[in-house]
């Protein structure tokens, strides 16, 4: 019997129909935006413009009617008129403190019925900088249909094995790849471990799952890459990684193609905003996702960036009507690109900045992805930026801009919340500054490490 390859044939909710297949309602939903998104990525850059500003028209009209904050700074948004790009770029950018100061004023007070029930999310970003939002079921129906045109894009095979490495995850097996695919296509199974492993834990796990992909924070699948280099470990169906997270290290592709010779696809999100930008199916740079994201480019005046350029990332959100994200600054620093030869028009990021973190280095030689459950900062203390260095082997200095000065209560309650989420009783130290300035470049790191190897 001939078996119907998992990439060209969708699932069917209808067991005695195969093929043509019928997908269930979510599936349709999935399969009708992949529908359109192939259209109008091949759109020129004034047909996708067009299209990202009708949509704009309609969030500002609702940011300006229904959600406190914007009533002032939307004043100049003529009603009952379509939104032109001068008008747009005279909105006044929104900062992470905006968003921290601002959380009630900032939601909206008559969400439209269908966008669904919400949900609050929180995220420290690339700045160290926590910050709470609110979702809806809509958003999360774009993150779903933006990561199902990334597994297209790559043309993956949808029966095999997927193997994920991600932070604040209970380890475990699924029968699918997840809601994002599962809803139209059948998928082989995938397999899930925790970033807080040690990486040589991480290493024998990935041997003993041996999948066909692995997706993962960047540093770490690099650090994980270059232990497995070292010590000779290659999963052998190992076909291709993924990376999420962060900006990844310069060396990163090469010591993944040295260890387990396979391709690097690299992804760029945030989770207040999802999906900002793609890896181009023929080459290394990325494509913004215009379908769901504005994003511009801003140089140190304001302005557009030219392609070579590099300048600060500006999101405005097109489908997030809880929280409206609009001229959002998200702290992170991109290269703008030349348009590509692949035929899509959508625009090109030539390289991404501004998000590396290092890995924590433990006294036994080994090597950790850090977490510190940032969102918990604000319920101890008012946290409003940090900055986590690890000094020495034994030494954590964290840099705080509070509200206030912190009780010595207080400290000690966040000093064992770090302790507990690096899971090494490292001596945290304190020191407080007016604000946390970004490297050379415009990076910032919420952690680094000056331990030398």
């Amino acid at each position: 019997m001939h078996k119907l390859a998992h990439t060209a044939v969708p699932g069917s909710a209808l067991e005695s129909v195969r093929w043509p297949a019928l997908p269930g309602a979510e599936g349709a939903r999935m399969l009708a935006l992949q529908y359109q998104f192939a259209l109008s990525e091949r759109w020129s850059p004034a047909e996708l413009r067009a299209a990202q500003f009708a949509q704009l028209t309609q969030l500002l009209q609702h940011a300006k009617t229904t959600v406190p904050f914007y009533r002032e700074r939307l004043a100049g948004v003529a009603a009952n008129r379509a939104l032109d790009v001068a008008a747009f770029e005279r909105i006044p950018l929104l900062c992470r403190q905006d968003i921290q100061e601002n959380f009630d004023a900032l939601v909206s007070r008559a969400l439209p019925p269908d966008h669904g029930g919400t949900q609050e999310g929180n995220t420290s970003g690339s700045t160290g900088r926590p910050i709470r939002f609110m979702a809806t079921q809509l958003t999360e129906v774009f993150w779903h249909a933006f990561t199902l045109r990334e597994h297209l894009w790559q043309r993956r095979d949808f029966s095999g094995k997927l193997a994920a490495i991600r932070a604040r995850v209970t380890p475990g097996s699924s029968a699918g790849w997840g809601a994002s695919t599962d809803s139209a296509f059948r998928t082989g199974p995938s397999v899930m471990c925790n970033t807080e492993q040690p990486i040589p834990e991480q290493a024998r796990w990935l041997m003993q799952e041996n999948p066909d992909y692995l997706i993962s924070v960047a540093s770490n699948v690099q650090e994980l890459a270059r232990h497995c280099g070292r010590h000779r470990l290659r999963p052998p169906r190992l076909r291709e990684v993924r990376t999420y997270g962060e900006a990844l290290h310069p060396d990163a592709r090469a010591d993944i193609r040295s260890a387990w010779g396979v391709p690097v696809i690299d992804m760029y999100s945030c989770r207040e905003a999802g999906y900002l930008a793609l890896q181009c199916p023929e080459h290394e740079h990325y494509h913004v996702q215009a379908e769901g994201i504005y994003l511009e480019l801003l140089d140190d005046q304001g302005q557009p960036c030219a392609p070579g350029t590099l300048g600060r990332v500006v999101i405005t959100v097109l489908h997030n009507f809880a929280t409206p994200l609009i001229r959002y600054d998200i702290g992170d620093y991109a290269e703008a690109g030349e348009a590509c030869d692949c035929g899509r028009g959508l625009p090109v990021i030539r390289r991404i900045v501004g998000r590396v973190r290092n890995m924590l280095r433990l006294p036994d030689g080994g090597l950790r992805h850090p977490r510190f459950d940032e969102a918990q900062f604000g319920g101890i203390a008012p946290v409003r930026q940090f900055q986590v260095v690890q000094k020495t082997l034994q030494d954590i200095e964290v840099a705080l801009v509070v509200a206030r000065p912190l009780t010595p209560a207080e400290e000690d309650t966040l000093r064992a919340l770090i302790i507990r989420n690096l899971a090494h009783p490292f001596a945290v130290s304190f020191v407080y500054c007016d604000e946390i300035p970004r490297a050379t470049g415009g990076k910032f790191e919420d952690f680094r490490s000056e331990v030398v190897t």
